[in-house]
């Protein structure tokens, strides 16, 4: 008899608890259980991984705490009533009209105005690792790092470190502790640098302590992280974004058409 893979590495070692949360998350962020629904009673949960009330109400503490369940003492436990946030990446691309929110921000959140940036420092810092071998630099080379905060309705939704070499950067307000009207592409543009393409790596990871602080994250759930790289149309590496998003609560939507 062949042994699926899942058999062959044994049997899952997390406790009980986890193991149900992680079934219902699983069912929670796919649509099964809909925005709004009830969860399960606690009886049917019992039954179907035949577990203790003690158990089934931990499990169940494990998604309120988390935000994707809802529920206090006496009354039935519900889903949240929204979905995980869909974040298109090629949204961020576009430039955004004076005075307005970035598009990808005000497509995430409705009203736009729920969507909100905070700019936590704009310093030269050296550049390592995938930073550096993206934007084509020596290990240790400065780099013009802008780091924010995006929040949408008040909740953490992604830390953004974006890196520029010094040689574009300084001297223009991508080195200025401020705000950019219309975004970076617009201000690119501006400097002669349209972006031209942009290559994303995606992963998922265990959360930094600094990532766990500042989305405010209630567990060791994984966070979404993906390295940007944006080239001119000379084929010039003009930014690197290091984007976290807190991985239960959002998904990206990639749209393409197959290559020739």
């Amino acid at each position: 008899m062949t042994l699926s893979s899942s058999e062959a590495a044994g049997p899952d070692p997390r406790p009980l608890h986890a193991r149900i949360a992680a079934d219902l998350r699983d069912e929670i962020m796919s649509g099964d259980l809909g925005p709004g629904s009830k969860l399960p009673s606690t009886s049917r949960l019992k039954s179907r991984f035949d577990a203790s009330n003690a158990t089934i109400q931990k499990a169940v503490q494990l998604l309120k705490d988390e935000g994707l369940a809802l529920g206090r003492a006496g009354a039935a436990v519900t889903v949240r009533p929204t979905r995980q946030r869909t974040v298109r990446p090629a949204g961020s691309l576009a430039p955004a009209v004076d005075g307005a929110a970035y598009p990808w921000l005000a497509e995430a959140s409705e009203p736009a105005r729920a969507a909100h940036s905070t700019l936590l420092a704009v310093e030269e810092a050296p550049v390592v690792g995938d930073v550096a071998a993206a934007l084509g630099l020596a290990e240790g080379s400065p780099a013009v790092c802008r780091r924010q905060l995006i929040t949408i309705e008040g909740e953490p939704a992604e830390l953004v470190s974006s890196y520029y070499p010094t040689d574009l950067a300084r001297g223009t307000a991508l080195a200025e502790p401020r705000r950019i009207r219309g975004c970076t592409p617009t201000l690119l543009t501006a400097l002669g640098f349209p972006p031209h393409r942009s290559v994303d790596r995606l992963s998922a990871r265990v959360a930094t302590q600094e990532q766990y602080t500042a989305l405010r994250l209630p567990g060791d759930l994984p966070v979404l992280r993906t390295l940007r790289t944006v080239y001119s149309a000379e084929g010039q590496s003009i930014e690197v974004t290091v984007m976290v998003k807190a991985g239960h609560l959002y998904e990206l939507q990639y749209e393409f058409t197959p290559e020739a």
